[in-house]
């Protein structure tokens, strides 16, 4: 009997659960979400291009690190990835949802 096709959607995939999958993967995700072209993009491409379809989906991404609220009032995310240091994959966070959440630097 043959396994059945593995279901790579999840409705709550996380960033760093991505960038732990290899290229062959996250393209047999991005098809899963109909991503167009996903055979023919790049690793950081495709992981975007997943996430943006991911968000349409379910108007949500989970990612993980530690809150840096800059003098501007808007902050980032940034990863343990690099170290808790700006770097291309923080995630912005607005004035108004740290105002909201009453977020200060170092929530996680």
């Amino acid at each position: 009997m043959e396994n059945p096709k593995k279901n790579f959607v999840s409705d709550n995939i996380s960033i760093s659960e991505l960038k732990e999958k290899t290229i062959d993967e996250l393209t047999d995700v991005a098809r899963d979400l109909h991503v167009e072209g996903a055979s023919s993009m790049r690793k950081q491409d495709l992981i975007f291009a997943i996430l943006q379809a991911q968000t349409e989906k379910t108007g949500y991404v989970f990612s993980a690190g530690v809150l840096e609220i800059l003098p501007d009032g808007f902050g980032f995310l940034r990863s343990p990835d690099y170290s808790y240091l700006p770097g291309p994959d923080d995630i912005y966070v607005s004035p108004s949802q740290i105002r909201r959440f009453n977020l200060r630097t170092g929530d996680l």
